[in-house]
């Protein structure tokens, strides 16, 4: 199995672990780091909608929680053909990758089309940090 078959397997497992009962659109990520470590997450849905947490934000979070801070590569998967990260979870990939980290969509019959983070985010907000 490639390491993209492992990463679509991986997004696809935890999709079903998703809480969605008010959209009921199940949702799962996951994100490999520069090692080959793979990190998963799944919408959760809240009553209150401002209070949930997209796939991609929950597999960033394990990803920081467990002490990295690059993605390699990224698989979305969700009951859409074209299930593209939100505005927010672009910048949350974004943020941990770089111009050329790809993203892949999928839904629950493989992945549909892969982007680049600066197609799907082009002039990203970004902070240039100095240390002095």
């Amino acid at each position: 199995m490639s390491d993209l078959d492992a990463l679509f397997e991986a997004a696809k497992a935890v999709r079903e672990n998703a809480y969605a009962p008010y959209s009921n659109f199940l949702v799962g990520a996951a994100l490999r780091a520069p090692d080959g470590t793979v990190f998963i997450g799944c919408n959760v849905e809240n009553a209150s909608y401002p209070v949930s947490v997209c796939a991609e934000g929950g597999a960033v979070s394990a990803m920081i929680a467990a002490g990295y801070r690059e993605i390699a590569e990224a698989v979305v998967i969700g009951d859409a053909a074209l299930c593209t990260p939100c505005g927010m979870c672009r910048q949350r990939l974004k943020e941990f990758g770089t111009d050329d980290l790809v993203v892949h969509v999928a839904d629950l019959d493989g992945i549909r089309r892969s982007f680049t983070m600066d197609e799907l985010l082009p002039a990203a907000f970004e902070l240039e940090y100095t240390s002095k």
